[in-house]
């Protein structure tokens, strides 16, 4: 017979799922939000305050920048859900328990 953490690291390979810090707050994110996307924060910032200046359009513009985010999260955090159970065998750490 097979024990569990024989198991475990046959289908996992030794890995675990996340540990520490996870979510928001790693560089990677910071670079993202700080960085990659200003040109998108001048882009709006212009929308409202630039001329010709219609307030209606810009509104419309980020209420499509808003859904189009909104889709690619929640998209990316049921795909972490998914890869986390069929690779790592649970799910993360927000959702499921801390390191066991």
């Amino acid at each position: 017979m097979i024990s569990t953490s024989t198991l475990a690291y046959i289908l996992y390979h030794g890995y675990e799922a996340t540990e520490g810090v996870t979510g928001f707050p790693n560089t990677g994110s910071w670079l993202i939000f700080g960085v990659v996307l200003l040109p998108i924060y001048v882009m709006v910032v212009a929308w409202f305050v630039g001329t010709p200046r219609d307030t209606k359009t810009g509104l419309l513009g980020v209420g499509y920048l808003v859904g189009i985010t909104a889709q690619m999260w929640i998209g990316m955090f049921i795909m972490t859900l998914i890869v986390g159970l069929i690779f790592f065998g649970r799910l993360p750490e927000p959702i499921g328990s801390p390191g066991l």
